[in-house]
């Protein structure tokens, strides 16, 4: 398991603990911020639409409009269970990612009550080439972006789990999907979500800026007769189609892989970053 118990005894510390040595002379870099989306085009990404060849842009579902990355359905007549993903040209290990979305619209004709303004990032995920032509989703981790409905809760930047499980609490959790304590975002609202992901050891969810969910160890489904999968150390990075329009304006990357070899250099960029509270504009 990659690095895993030297960056999480020393990352799941409180950020008022005190390093031995000579770590209180580390000083935190200031990483920029890299925009996988340009604003122009998709340039850099492939879409994978079930039951559609790689880069087969079923319906023009996954396009860019006024700056915008917009997952459409004008152009269908029936959902037909064609999720689709839109992937990265390349995988990433250790890394913080930003999105800024919004649900708009109506749900696509025929898509299922659960995926109404449900939309997802999905992180250390296969690589496209390797789905079957029918496969629904990536084994991945999914960062499961909702809008609420108009009444009662409904959280974002849950966690779902297709072709995987994680642990939480020194437990391995096998559910399929679990609710962050994030609040209900109603409307055609920004919503920023960033999710701050260290190789096999730790995933933490953020909402504006404020920390809703963490795990550790994500890993694929155990084969048969094991508790525990094989580590997802890295992997693909991509978003949903899943049958609710959806529009992101940011989708931006802070690789932190050239500090996963350094854990108290990590800490603290990683303390850094996150105690600038980042928060979507309406």
């Amino acid at each position: 398991m990659f690095k895993y118990t030297t960056l999480l005894s020393v990352l799941l510390l409180s950020s008022i603990f005190a390093f031995t040595g000579n770590s209180d002379k580390t000083t935190a870099a200031n990483p920029k911020w890299q925009q996988l989306f340009n604003g122009k085009d998709l340039k850099g990404w492939h879409p994978k639409i079930r039951y559609h060849d790689l880069d087969d842009n079923y319906k023009n579902t996954f396009r860019v409009e006024n700056g915008l990355l917009r997952v459409s359905y004008d152009q269908y007549d029936d959902f037909n269970e064609t999720y689709g993903h839109l992937f990265y040209k390349k995988p990433y290990s250790y890394y913080l990612i930003g999105v800024e979305y919004r649900f708009v619209g109506e749900q696509c004709k025929g898509g299922p009550g659960w995926a109404m303004r449900n939309n997802g990032i999905m992180i250390h995920g296969q690589s496209p080439e390797s789905m079957n032509k029918d496969q629904d989703y990536p084994n991945s981790m999914e960062v499961q972006l909702l809008g609420g409905l108009g009444g009662g809760d409904r959280s974002t930047a849950n966690l779902c789990t297709p072709g995987t499980q994680y642990e939480k609490d020194g437990e391995i959790r096998a559910q399929h999907c679990t609710d962050s304590k994030s609040k209900t975002y109603n409307g055609d609202q920004w919503v920023r979500v960033e999710t701050l992901i260290l190789g096999d050891s730790l995933v933490v969810h953020y909402v504006n800026g404020e920390e809703v969910f963490r795990y550790q160890k994500p890993q694929l489904d155990p084969v048969m007769g094991q508790k525990q999968g094989k580590f997802l150390t890295s992997g693909s990075i991509s978003i949903q189609g899943e049958s609710a329009p959806t529009d992101f304006r940011k989708i931006e990357i802070i690789d932190l892989e050239k500090y996963a070899s350094n854990p108290a250099k990590l800490k603290a960029v990683v303390d850094k970053l996150m105690s600038q509270k980042r928060i979507a504009k309406q």
